[in-house]
């Protein structure tokens, strides 16, 4: 493309940030502006869970790329600066300052938000929420020194890892969770029991099918939540992790096609030709399933900024990257590949004992391998990958045969 050429990424994330490099890498020499709404450089998220909550990674290991790499591929950052229109037909974006930038191609790498808790009391001091960088130093300097009670609202991944570290900092811990087994939606009932067990044995309190009717606090501060039926548990911090919520509000005011993110096709681009958008926000269709779906996982920005960049640059792209994340919960550690839709009733094939702590479940719908999750067994990712790729049916006695290489299934 000619070097003239403008490309403006809104939304300073990981996906952004790899979008960015590739058209760098991809030989795009035209201006590159980079606008993210928050003051810090783009950085990863799982950290902001894990290890940096923890303490076990510096701050820097977050961040995608330092300062000077942004300087040196003359990409323009533009930190603290929020995009507040889109006019498709000027090819224009607006932002807070005042600024009006028109663009060639435009990439939003918008992300997601926390979903707030819309229960009386939720506004008080000491009620928290994980989503950035600057949420995970405060829970960090709050729970680190332990003594604390905590009560986590929602059992989800987010939920569970803070859970897990506020446990391992000697806090006491109590994880609210509307429905019977935590983490069902995502694994089903069975292994959400395994997560479940594994949090109650290391001293989490885990309350089943409770709902909350609201927080009361003292001088302004929480010191319970009130759940349905009257009982009160005691906490001086909570933490909601209830889901998350896409940012489509500048797509939907542009009029682009919305639901449940912005719709873009297989090469990322949404109902304008000359506007993409990649990561959380995106919901893409998968070519290797027919259907649209949006991974808010760390994968999907690394993968799909990229992706893409290639998009915006004319190359034809078919983006048919397998979901993937993983989670490290006391002395477990799991990888996770598949799609999720395609899980619901599908048949559970146990490669090794559940019981003994390392083993590879499979998830098998007619037959075909649509996920598959390593729990303390490793560099086996690709093999399970290979074998969801494969899209037809597989043996399932062989697939928990542990004698027969993954590869030869």
């Amino acid at each position: 493309m000619a070097g003239q050429q403008t490309f403006v990424i809104v939304g300073a994330s990981l996906a952004g940030a790899s979008a960015a490099g590739a058209l760098r890498d991809e030989g795009f020499d035209g201006e590159i502006h980079l606008i993210g709404a928050e003051e810090h450089l783009p950085y990863i998220r799982p950290p902001l869970s894990k290890e940096y909550l923890a303490g076990t990674a510096d701050r820097a290991s977050v961040f995608v790329e330092s300062k000077s790499w942004y300087t040196d591929r003359d990409v323009q950052f533009h930190p603290g600066t929020r995009a507040v229109d889109l006019d498709l037909a000027a090819h224009r974006v607006r932002t807070d300052d005042g600024e009006s930038r028109r663009y060639d191609r435009l990439l939003l790498t918008t992300g997601s938000r926390p979903r707030r808790l819309a229960v009386p009391g939720a506004t008080l001091g000491g009620v928290h929420y994980l989503r950035t960088l600057d949420d995970t130093e405060l829970l960090h300097s709050l729970l680190a020194a332990g003594g604390r009670r905590l009560v986590v609202v929602g059992s989800g991944w987010i939920g569970l890892e803070v859970a897990a570290t506020a446990r391992t900092f000697g806090n006491e811990v109590t994880v609210l969770e509307r429905g019977a087994v935590p983490l069902a939606a995502a694994l089903g009932d069975e292994l959400g029991n395994l997560f479940a067990t594994l949090h109650e044995h290391n001293g989490v309190v885990i309350r089943r099918s409770v709902s909350v009717e609201s927080l009361i606090g003292s001088s302004g501060q929480v010191t319970g939540v009130i759940l349905v039926g009257g009982e009160t548990v005691p906490a001086d911090l909570v933490l909601v992790g209830i889901g998350a919520v896409p940012n489509v509000e500048l797509a939907e005011k542009a009029q682009l096609g919305v639901d449940n993110g912005i719709l873009v096709d297989a090469s990322l681009q949404t109902s304008d030709p000359h506007v993409f958008a990649a990561g959380d926000v995106a919901n893409a269709e998968h070519p290797l399933i027919s259907q649209h779906l949006r991974s808010e996982h760390w994968a999907n920005a690394v993968n799909g900024g990229p992706a893409a960049a290639r998009a915006m640059l004319g190359q034809n792209v078919s983006f048919d990257a397998i979901p993937y994340f993983y989670t490290d919960q006391f002395d477990l550690g799991m990888e996770y590949s598949g799609f999720g839709p395609l899980t619901r009733g599908a048949d559970l094939v146990y490669r090794g004992d559940p019981v003994s702590g390392a083993f590879i479940v499979f998830w098998q719908n007619a037959g075909r391998v649509v996920a598959g999750m390593n729990v303390n067994v490793w560099d086996v990712n690709d093999a399970v990958q290979a074998l969801i790729r494969r899209a037809e049916p597989v043996d399932p006695v062989r697939l928990a045969n542990e004698s027969i290489p993954l590869g030869q299934v």
